[in-house]
């Protein structure tokens, strides 16, 4: 199979499909793979690591798109991109089409097939290739958060672990799965006072018995969502439906009652936010305020730091891609579940039923299709 690596061109992403490694790995098993010629230069890597690695460099995305057999992109593709798609093509990517109607629309056009990271499962119900993604943003946003804090950004000006004799920062964090986990972890580590709401009883013991009393937990009620959301220095929205739009946890009439400088950091922005004030921002822009509280909704958060980001990517990601090219999409969709369930489009239709009722689209089952 011909596998192409294009240049990402969204705000500020470094990141790229494939690194050198990674492409030696689908060489070494028969395949072609074209990179755009400074495709990895964000995370440190040449074009001469690609060529030692057995890549072809090919000059203009216009190129890649045309010689290869299936794309493989991190971040989804821009209109642009979705029209130089066509029919029996294969799109490997971080896709998030519940909140992005354009895209779904082009895509299916297109008449490719279009598999998206964050909708394959594993056997314990987990995104395995969302998962290394969500961690690192988890991170980010107290990394992002406390930032937002200082008042020349506009938040309150508390240092998130404050100082002897001073009041630290309480975080809240709405949702514990693997973000709400990963920001948890930074905002104790930085000392703050951080407490996480979820609507899971075992995930809420999960937490208490991994990191201690210093965590506090409370389940996740409207009353108590609304109590500590209005209390907090730093809300962090860590919230995600596979496949769905985010439900909206924080009401813009709840902003009237936070205190001004309150900082909010939407991770789960790629799935449309859970606050309603919450809009797409970029590294470029990354914060706005409604009624005196900072939002920070940048939509590729782990883009900026690629070198960790592909990496981690890369280490989920491979086994698929392998998979794909090896079997042909068809063939490792049967055999594989959990792969199945990444399929989003195919052949102009909605085949990811979560997705389909976001758009308001028809959903078509792929094994009525095939």
């Amino acid at each position: 199979m011909r596998l192409g690596i294009p240049t990402e061109i969204k705000n500020h992403e470094y990141r790229v499909g494939m690194m050198p490694a990674a492409v030696h790995e689908a060489v070494t098993h028969g395949h072609e793979v074209f990179v755009q010629s400074g495709a990895g230069k964000g995370m440190g890597c040449s074009d001469g690591d690609y060529e030692k690695a057995g890549a072809k460099i090919t000059a203009t995305a216009k190129e890649i798109f045309a010689d290869s057999d299936m794309i493989v992109k991190v971040k989804e593709p821009r209109p642009a991109e979705c029209r130089m798609l066509g029919r029996d093509q294969l799109l490997f990517a971080y896709l998030h089409l519940a909140a992005d109607p354009v895209q779904a629309d082009l895509l299916a056009q297109s008449g490719c097939t279009a598999i998206a990271y964050e909708t394959i499962t594993d056997d314990h119900g987990h995104l395995p290739l969302l998962s290394p993604m969500s961690e690192i943003a988890g991170r980010m946003s107290v990394q992002a958060g406390a930032v937002a804090l200082q008042r020349n950004n506009g938040g309150s000006g508390i240092l998130p672990g404050g100082v002897p004799g001073t009041d630290v920062a309480r975080v809240v964090v709405l949702g514990g799965g693997v973000v709400g986990t990963n920001a948890a972890r930074m905002a104790m580590g930085l000392g703050a006072d951080v407490v996480v709401l979820d609507k899971s009883l075992p995930r809420l013991r999960q937490l208490e018995e991994a990191f201690g009393p210093n965590l506090k937990t409370r389940f996740a009620t409207l009353e108590a969502t609304k109590e500590l959301s209005c209390r907090a220095d730093l809300l962090i929205g860590a919230v995600l439906v596979p496949g769905s739009d985010t439900p909206k946890l924080v009401s813009r009439a709840m902003l009237d009652e936070m205190k001004a400088g309150t900082v909010l950091v939407d991770v789960a922005i790629d799935q449309g936010g859970c606050f309603e004030t919450s809009r797409p921002t970029t590294h470029d822009d990354p914060t706005f305020i409604v009624n005196d509280i900072v939002h920070y909704c940048v939509t590729n958060m782990p883009g900026v730091v690629a070198r960790t980001s592909t990496v981690a990517l890369n280490n989920a990601t491979l086994p698929f891609i392998l998979a794909l090219a090896d079997k042909g999409w068809k063939r490792a969709v049967s055999e594989d579940r959990h792969l199945r369930h990444g399929v989003n489009i195919h052949d102009g239709h909605v085949t990811n039923k979560a997705v389909a009722t976001a758009l308001g689209k028809d959903f078509s089952p792929l094994s009525e299709l095939l």
